[in-house]
């Protein structure tokens, strides 16, 4: 990881760019939801986490109002962290299934989990405005990090990546959004560069069955090949 980090998810967890965004997050962590009343809830911006040398980036939408803006980490606490932990430990990047709370033990291997927007949105739904708002984070961490490989979490979340790529020089025309969508790239940086993009894991999805356990361990299985693929280069 470079130095860079800490400092940078310090200053994520400070930030009051959105003032919707800020005054819904912080709303819904004073209200909460029946089940989470006697909990307390982080109510900030949430950065990244993961391992420190991380080749894989997993890049979501936002937190969710009562998973990461309750506990305080991406992906955990609700029903699509069950899902993309599931996965990623049946692959070998987590240490194990779920993602319950920031004290539950959970480990990424060679993995760093992150979004495009850094607040929960009202209705999951950020604007164009508060994305890019966010952009500079994501930009920030990507460069840090220099993965090898980039999965994508939908179609929001892979739009972010893809102007972060335009960004440093790589062309982006052939990158459309489709599950299981694979591109390999010249990195912006020494290497090469894998993105692979998927839908992404949320109740809308993974009930209506246009995302299944099969289709969503698939995309953690290329990601798994492509690096197996880099590391024998």
């Amino acid at each position: 990881m470079c130095d860079s980090l800490t400092t940078l998810h310090h200053e994520i967890i400070a930030c009051r760019r959105c003032p919707r965004l800020v005054a819904w997050r912080e709303e819904t962590a004073a209200k909460k939801v029946r089940r989470f009343l006697a909990e307390p809830y982080w109510g900030k911006p949430l950065p990244g986490f993961g391992a420190h040398h991380a080749r894989l980036v997993v890049v979501g939408l936002a937190p969710a109002a009562h998973g990461g803006n309750r506990t305080g980490r991406m992906f955990t606490g609700d029903a699509s962290a069950d899902w993309l932990m599931a996965a990623m430990h049946e692959s070998g990047f987590a240490n194990q299934p779920q993602s319950l709370s920031r004290t539950d033990g959970l480990v990424l291997n060679d993995a760093y989990i992150t979004a495009a927007v850094r607040c929960a949105p009202p209705q999951n739904k950020p604007t164009g405005q508060e994305a890019e708002a966010c952009a500079g984070y994501l930009a920030e961490e990507l460069n840090c990090l220099q993965p090898r490989v980039i999965l994508v979490l939908g179609r929001f979340a892979f739009g972010s990546v893809r102007k972060y790529l335009k960004g440093l020089g790589v062309d982006v025309h052939p990158l459309l959004f489709s599950h299981g969508a694979h591109f390999e790239l010249a990195a912006p940086y020494p290497g090469r560069l894998t993105l692979l993009a998927s839908y992404h894991p949320s109740q809308q999805n993974t009930q209506t069955g246009k995302l299944t356990r099969p289709m969503f361990a698939e995309v953690f299985h290329m990601a798994r090949m492509s690096l197996g693929a880099v590391q024998a280069e």
